[in-house]
C-alpha cells in the first residue's frame, strides 16, 4: 500500500492558479515532497497554518509558472493531497468572462462545468478496477457556499453559480469559439477545472473553485482580444482578493462534512474485489482501501 500521512491529516488543500504561487499569511511552514503512482506533483506541497487552520498549498503550474495546463500532473496532485488527508480542496483559477455582467476583477464560484479538454487523463481507475462516480453536480455545494460567503466579505463583486467551460489551451479562444460557448450559456472560461473536479470527486474530496475574471475572452466587440499582458494587468489585484477570501473562509469551515462528497465511491465501484489485480489495489489504496480492505 502506498504510504500516506493520515495519522496527522491536513484536511484542507488549496490549488493555486496563475499568479498564486505561494500563500500569504501561512505560519509554521514546512514543505513536503511526495512521490505518487501517477508521477510527481507540480511542486513541493507547503503545509502551514492560515488563521489557525492547517492548510496544504500546491501551485498547479509550479512555482515560476513552468507547467502548461495540458501538462499539469492532475492525478499526482490530487493523489498527493489525498495522501496528506485532504478532505476539502479549494481551487483558485484565473478565467475569462463570457457574460457582460461578469466584469474583470469580479469573482465567480461556479456550480457547473462543460469539459472541452481532450488531452488529459481524467480518472484514477482502470487496470482491472472500474468506477463510475456521480458527477451531475461537479462542485461541492456546501464548500462552494462557504467560499462564496467568505468572498462576499471582500471588496470584489461575487457571482454565485454559473458554468465554467474548460478549454484545452494553451492558446486563448477564437472569436467564433467564444461566441459558441456564450450560446451554450457558459459564464466563464478557463483551462484547469477539469479534470481537477472529476478526480477530486473520485478521491472523495469536496471541491470548490474561486474563479477570478481577468478579461472578456474574445467575444466582446468593444474590448481588445485577450492577451497575456491583459491578464497580468488584473492578476495582482485578483490574487490579493483571493488571498483575503481564503483567510476569511478558513475559520468558517466546520470540522464535519454534511455533503455526499466523502462517500462518492460507496456506490461507484463496479468490479468485485476478488477480480481486481493486487497491483491496482495497492496503487489505489488511499482511495479505495475503506471499501476493499
Amino acid at each position: 500500500m502506498t504510504t500516506d500521512y493520515t495519522d496527522s491529516p491536513v484536511k484542507i488543500g488549496v490549488l493555486g492558479g496563475t499568479g498564486l504561487y505561494q500563500m500569504d499569511g501561512l505560519t509554521n511552514l514546512r514543505e513536503i515532497e511526495l512521490a505518487t503512482p501517477f508521477g510527481d506533483p507540480s511542486d513541493a506541497i507547503t503545509i502551514g497554518e492560515l488563521e489557525g487552520v492547517e492548510v496544504a498549498f500546491l501551485p498547479r503550474h509550479g512555482r515560476g509558472h513552468r507547467i502548461l495546463p495540458s501538462e499539469i500532473p492532475v492525478r499526482a496532485n490530487i493523489y498527493a493531497l489525498k495522501m496528506l488527508g485532504v478532505e476539502r480542496l479549494l481551487s483558485v483559477s484565473a478565467v475569462g468572462s463570457l457574460k457582460q455582467e461578469i466584469a474583470p476583477l469580479d469573482m465567480v464560484v461556479p456550480d457547473q462545468i462543460i469539459d472541452r479538454t481532450r488531452l488529459r487523463p481524467s480518472t484514477f481507475f482502470g487496470d482491472g478496477l472500474v468506477a463510475h462516480v456521480a458527477y451531475g453536480d461537479p462542485f461541492c455545494p456546501e464548500l462552494s457556499d462557504l467560499l462564496a460567503t467568505a468572498a462576499d466579505d471582500t471588496e470584489a463583486n461575487i457571482h454565485r453559480g454559473g458554468t465554467y467551460l474548460v478549454m484545452e489551451g494553451p492558446a486563448f479562444s477564437t472569436r467564433a469559439e467564444s461566441k459558441l460557448y456564450q450560446s451554450w450559456g457558459a459564464s466563464i472560461i478557463g483551462m484547469t477545472a477539469s479534470p481537477e473536479a472529476k478526480l477530486a470527486r473520485e478521491a472523495e474530496m469536496c471541491f470548490a473553485v474561486l474563479a477570478t475574471a481577468t478579461d472578456y475572452d474574445a467575444w466582446h466587440e468593444s474590448h481588445a482580444d485577450v492577451t497575456v499582458e491583459m491578464v497580468l494587468a488584473t492578476l495582482a489585484k485578483n490574487v490579493a482578493t483571493s488571498q483575503t477570501a481564503l483567510r476569511k473562509l478558513m475559520p468558517r469551515v466546520p470540522e464535519q462534512r454534511h455533503c455526499d462528497c466523502g462517500a462518492a465511491l460507496a456506490t461507484a465501484l463496479v468490479t468485485a474485489k476478488e477480480l481486481v489485480p493486487e497491483e491496482t489495489l495497492q496503487r489505489l489504496g488511499p482511495l479505495v482501501s475503506k471499501y476493499m480492505s
